[in-house]
């Protein structure tokens, strides 16, 4: 069977204060609460056994939250025990997802609504094909530190147009 493009099923975050990341994602974002800040227990539970097999013995608790973005992708977002923020939260060239990006046709609004409410602005608004479409991308961080993107209009869109100039 040759392989198919798969669905983009969820993203999880882990953040230092999950009560002001669910408030900031629904407030600033305004993505879907589907389920509310929740209490995992290391324990014999089926998630307990579950967490357990993904994070390993001795994990504890945790809290977590679920929620859901206009075109239905899950965002979970975890606080752990002795979360902390990293000192360098932008090591790009390391393995890892170090970005997320959402689309907002009003990039600079949605940048004023991340500063507004904690977030950061990392660099000014760029075009990708100046004064040929009017495609645009800024990053940001979320207030806990979550490197997260801005683009104008869809990655379809934005990258159909060719290759860089």
């Amino acid at each position: 069977m040759p392989p198919y493009p798969r669905s983009f099923s969820h993203i999880g975050l882990s953040v230092t204060d999950l009560d002001e990341a669910v408030k900031f994602y629904t407030e600033v974002m305004g993505w879907y609460l589907i389920m509310p800040p929740t209490t995992i227990e290391e324990d014999e539970s089926a998630i307990g056994v579950m967490c357990t097999d993904v994070f390993g013995a001795g994990w504890g608790s945790f809290r977590i939250a679920h929620l859901s973005t206009g075109d239905r992708v899950g965002v979970e977002i975890f606080q752990f025990r002795n979360a902390e923020r990293p000192e360098n939260n932008f090591e790009y060239w390391k393995t890892s997802v170090f970005h997320f990006c959402i689309q907002d046709p009003d990039v600079e609004g949605m940048v004023a609504k991340i500063v507004a409410a904690g977030g950061k602005q990392r660099m000014p608004v760029r075009e990708y094909f100046p004064g040929e479409k009017p495609y645009r991308m800024v990053y940001c961080e979320d207030p806990f530190g979550n490197i997260l993107e801005v683009y104008s209009h869809s990655y379809e869109l934005t990258y159909s147009a060719g290759a860089y100039a």
